[in-house]
């Protein structure tokens, strides 16, 4: 595997966030917000320019065949402008985390130990066909003191470029570096693997986007990063549920927004109440394709088989598997099997059973008579977050600002030598 030219235009870019991390590092706080604020109302004033751009992009898409899901992610319109720059404005108003003592305290000999919250430098982060993860990691990177190094995709690429013009104008306006934010303009998939290879200029890789990407990090990175996996996300509806707030819930995890990461792609039934929920379901859940086991089908026969590698699979769209289950331990390995550690959900009034499954569901969120949709950084009071992150280590579940910094131990002492 090669290491990444020193010079090459990609190193030059990492080497202008290198430098922006710095500043960024001992920015005030009231700095920070200022940039963020001057940020949000840029991307409202420019929002013709950036739907222009999106539209193309759109349109380019389109020809080429898309998902209508996929173009969904794709596509902005004034009120998702807004509700970018609400984000925004919304993490001005978080608690800034760096500087924070977590924890103090003197030893016998008098030292003084503090482990103080710190960022991480280069947040570098690889996203698909989302151009609101342009603005959304911006304002999150640079809350937490962060350079944001971004590299979006083709389909995105226009509109991506408007709005990182647009908060590079508003970085710059309030006195900070413009390269808080750096933007890789090269779509290749060479670009992408140089990218993943910045060791001493990157910091931290984030990932979002789908099972090929995450496999391009696996194969590929060589600087530290956070996986922000698949969504293959369940619902179980438990003996004990109601039904009336599982249909909702189903309806509401598969159907309000399904090419999304928290949306739900698998649907779990107690046999002793299959028969009287599948068919409700079905016919609540209008225009989604069902696959289902052999007791779902039996009950639904509009539903087809699902093949064995549905079961694992993040359709993105609207599509659903269903599954019959005899009890509780028999969805719980259902889950295990097949789940990837993003969001499951359980509908029940059984106290016990709301508990056993909390407990034994290994994922980053477990859900309890609510949508799966919930598991969002925004929903958390985050802000926007930054991606979910289905590993263990350092970060799991919606990242939001703590989830972008680190910590140092800073010890102050008055001589002290060690015998």
């Amino acid at each position: 595997m090669a290491a990444p030219l020193a010079d090459s235009p990609m190193a030059q870019l990492g080497a202008r966030a290198k430098a922006a991390s710095r500043t960024l590092a001992t920015a005030s706080t009231a700095a920070k917000d200022a940039a963020l604020l001057a940020a949000a109302d840029l991307l409202v004033a420019r929002s013709d320019a950036i739907l222009e751009a999106n539209a193309r992009d759109v349109e380019r898409e389109q020809a080429g065949g898309m998902a209508p899901a996929l173009l969904d992610r794709l596509r902005l319109s004034p009120a998702r402008i807004e509700a970018m720059a609400g984000g925004l404005r919304q993490v001005a108003a978080l608690p800034d985390p760096v500087g924070e003592i977590s924890e103090g305290w003197t030893r016998p000999n008098g030292l003084r130990i503090n482990r103080v919250r710190v960022p991480l430098g280069v947040v570098a982060i690889i996203y698909e066909s989302r151009p609101n993860v342009t603005s959304d990691a911006f304002g999150l990177c640079l809350k937490s003191g962060n350079a944001a190094f971004l590299r979006g995709s083709s389909a995105a690429i226009e509109s991506n470029t408007a709005i990182a013009a647009a908060l590079r104008e508003g970085i710059d306006k309030a006195g900070l570096p413009a390269d808080a934010l750096v933007l890789v303009e090269d779509v290749s998939r060479e670009a992408a693997v140089e990218f993943m290879q910045l060791r001493g200029l990157v910091d931290c890789l984030i990932p979002r986007g789908g099972r090929s990407l995450i496999q391009s990090i696996l194969d590929n990175a060589t600087v530290p990063f956070v996986i922000d996996g698949d969504g293959n996300c369940h619902v179980y509806v438990d003996a004990a549920a109601d039904l009336s707030i599982a249909l909702d819930v189903i309806v509401n995890a598969k159907t309000q927004r399904p090419g999304v990461c928290n949306a739900a792609e698998k649907l779990l039934v107690h046999a002793d109440v299959a028969a009287d929920f599948l068919p409700r379901a079905a016919a609540a859940l209008e225009g989604v394709e069902l696959v289902g086991d052999p007791a779902a089908c039996s009950i639904l026969p509009s539903a087809a088989p699902a093949t064995e590698d549905d079961w694992g699979t993040e359709f993105l769209d609207l599509k659903l598997g269903v599954a019959v289950v005899d009890s509780i331990d028999a969805a719980i390995d259902h889950i295990a099997s097949h789940g990837s550690g993003h969001s499951e959900a359980i509908v029940t009034t059984d106290l016990a059973a709301a508990d056993r499954f909390t407990t034994e569901v290994d994922a980053a969120a477990v859900v309890v008579n609510a949508s799966t949709r919930f598991v969002d950084g925004e929903e958390f009071g985050f802000g926007a977050e930054i991606g979910i992150s289905t590993q263990k280590l350092h970060a799991r579940g919606p990242m939001g600002l703590r989830q972008l910094t680190t910590e140092k131990f800073v010890v102050r002492g008055t001589g002290q030598i060690r015998g």
